[in-house]
C-alpha cells in the first residue's frame, strides 16, 4: 500500500458540496439524513468537527467527529471509492481518534451498519471490535426518523 502526499484538516468555508459529494460517492449518505445539516450541526463547535483529508489539492476522505465530554464517536468516515487502498482511511481515523485524543478523551465508539463487512473488516484491522454494550436507538423527532438500520 503507498501513500501519497496526504494531509488532514479541519473542512474550510465552501467545501460543503465537495465533502457531500464524497459522502455520496462513498454511500454513506441517507433520504432521511440531509448530509447538509448534519455538516452544519457538526462543524466547527468545541465538541465536534468535520474532517477532511487532502491528496493533489482534492478533498478524497472524511470523517465527522465529536465527543459528549465523555465517549468520542466517528461519522461520515469514508475515502473518494478510486483513492481506496492508498491507507487514506488509515490517515483520516487516526486524524479522528487525535482529534479527541487532544480533548481528553480515551475511547470512541463507532457505529457500522449491518451487513457492511467490508467496513468492519477495516475497523477490524485498525484494532475495533464489538463493544460490550448494546446500541439502542429512539427517533424522537418522527419526522427524521428513517428504516430501523
Amino acid at each position: 500500500m503507498s501513500v501519497s502526499a496526504f494531509s488532514v484538516r479541519p473542512m474550510a468555508d465552501g467545501e460543503e458540496q465537495a465533502v457531500i459529494a464524497l459522502w455520496q460517492r462513498a454511500g454513506l449518505t441517507r433520504p432521511w439524513n440531509d448530509p447538509a445539516n448534519d455538516l452544519t450541526f457538526a462543524r466547527g463547535k468545541a465538541h465536534s468537527d468535520i474532517l477532511v483529508g487532502v491528496a493533489e489539492g482534492t478533498i478524497v476522505a472524511s470523517a465527522m467527529v465529536g465527543h459528549d465530554g465523555h465517549r468520542g464517536v466517528m461519522y461520515y468516515v469514508a475515502v473518494d471509492p478510486d483513492r481506496q487502498g492508498r491507507g487514506f482511511g488509515q490517515q483520516i481515523v487516526a486524524a479522528a481518534e487525535a482529534w479527541l485524543l487532544a480533548r481528553g478523551v480515551w475511547k470512541i465508539n463507532l457505529m457500522v451498519r449491518q451487513g457492511n463487512e467490508k467496513v468492519i473488516g477495516f475497523y477490524d484491522g485498525l484494532g475495533y471490535a464489538p463493544g460490550t454494550s448494546v446500541l439502542l436507538e429512539k427517533w424522537i423527532d418522527p419526522s427524521k426518523r428513517g428504516p430501523s438500520s
